[in-house]
This record gives structure tokens, C-alpha cells and sequence, in this order.
């Protein structure tokens, strides 16, 4: 029941919050990890854990042992960016230590963004740690179903994986809504040719959470996605009943 009730706390406090702002976090914006890619992504973060809150939260209680009610409550009462939740827990993970301790260095001393902070708790740039910490996107977002470009660090981790298009990216806007849903986009699969995902042209949002490890089984909605209603103007009026 204390879940259910944070979680509606949660959600009424992001819908009124009008969409994702530098200036309704506690902290502003802006990570400096020290990383463009890490950047890039903690940003990226930062938009779905205000839309898709639970599978966010439940990332983080479930695959970096972060207390649900630390997590619920840096996003509700303290206010922090869901990128910074997820760095902080991302960090203690990798250095085998709580969530709330990187929570607490944070909040003590953020001033010089992740990067600096990072050093002083040992992860170095370019060191083995840095590097499980750039790794531990990628299962995050094939949890989340949600497109990850690797940059070139990664794809020597991941050689199997292709590298995301910018197609791809277009494609992906129009699956999160903001985009018109029309054209054609290929893929430059080395292993198989060219793939070629089409849109219906409707512009339909994605209407349903992305899918998630644990107790949601089903597949995200793409753009493009959907039934054939048949529709045909060849004389069958799309029901197979044509005149003869």
C-alpha cells in the first residue's frame, strides 16, 4: 500500500511538473561525467524516467540493489533528475558500495560535476571500472527495449551488435511520439544486407510502456506498428466480398 502511494505521488508530482526541465531539478542539469556518450545518455535517461517511471524504478531496485523508497524519494521530495538517480546508483554498483552512500557524497559535493566526483570515489577515466560503468548502459536499455547507439568503446564489447543509424534515431523519435511517423528507414546490418523498417505514415505515439525485464512479458509498440485492417480499393471493399 506505501508503494502504491508513493508511486501516485510520484506520478502526480511528474505530470504537474509539465515535462522534463533543467529547472525543476534540485541541482539544475548538466553531469559533466567527463564522458560525451555517458552525457548523451544520462540525458536520454532523463526523459524516460519522467515518462515510463516504473520500469525507471524498478531498474534500479532490482538490477542495483537502490532501496524503492531512497529512489521514490530523490525523485519526488529531493527533487533530483532521474539521470543523476541513475548515475549515483550506477556508480555504487560498480564499486560495491549502497546507493544511498554515492547519493550522499553527491548531495554533499556535486559542484564539479559526475566526472570529479567519480575520481575521487576511484573510478579514473579510461580505467576498468569507467569502462564497467559505460557497459552497464547497454542491458539497461535492452531491459527497457529502448535504442542505445555505442560509440566505439562499446562496439569492441559488443562486435555482434550494429551500430544504430541516425535512421534509426528518426525511427525511435516517432516510436516516443514526437516525430510524424512517415518514410523508410534502413539499417546497414553488415551480417544480413539492408533491413528496412516502414512506418504507417500516421504519426501514431507510442501508447504502452516499453517492455521490461520481470513481470512485463510483452513487446514495446513501434511506429509503423499495428494490424492490416485490409482497406484495399481493388473491387473486394477489403473484406473479400468483391463483385463479379
Amino acid at each position: 500500500m506505501h508503494h502504491r502511494i508513493r508511486s501516485l505521488a510520484l506520478a502526480v508530482a511528474l505530470a504537474a511538473s509539465g515535462g522534463v526541465a533543467a529547472q525543476d531539478f534540485a541541482f539544475g542539469w548538466n553531469p559533466r561525467s567527463g564522458d560525451v556518450w555517458v552525457d548523451t545518455y544520462l540525458n536520454d535517461i532523463n526523459d524516460y524516467g519522467y515518462r515510463y517511471r516504473e520500469p525507471f524504478v524498478d531498474e534500479l531496485v532490482r538490477y542495483h540493489d537502490a532501496p524503492r523508497d531512497l529512489v521514490t524519494e530523490l525523485l519526488i521530495d529531493r527533487r533530483w533528475a532521474p539521470g543523476d538517480v541513475y548515475y549515483a546508483c550506477s556508480i555504487a554498483s560498480v564499486l560495491g558500495r549502497p546507493c544511498r552512500y554515492v547519493v550522499d557524497e553527491w548531495d554533499r559535493d556535486h559542484g564539479q560535476g559526475w566526472g570529479a566526483l567519480a575520481q575521487r570515489l576511484g573510478i579514473k577515466p579510461g580505467s576498468a571500472e569507467f569502462h564497467r560503468l559505460k557497459k552497464g548502459f547497454v542491458p539497461t536499455y535492452d531491459r527497457w527495449a529502448r535504442p542505445i547507439e555505442l560509440d566505439n568503446d562499446l562496439v569492441r564489447v559488443y562486435p555482434d551488435r550494429r551500430r544504430i543509424t541516425i535512421a534509426d534515431r528518426d525511427l525511435r523519435i516517432d516510436a516516443d511520439g514526437r516525430g510524424n511517423g512517415n518514410g523508410k528507414a534502413k539499417g546497414n546490418n553488415k551480417a544480413g544486407g539492408n533491413d528496412k523498417v516502414k512506418g504507417n505514415g500516421k504519426g501514431n505515439a507510442d501508447k504502452s510502456k516499453p517492455a521490461h525485464a520481470g513481470k512485463d512479458k510483452g513487446k514495446p509498440d513501434h511506429a509503423g506498428g499495428g494490424k492490416d485492417k485490409g482497406g484495399g480499393k481493388s473491387g473486394d471493399k477489403g473484406k473479400g466480398k468483391g463483385k463479379s
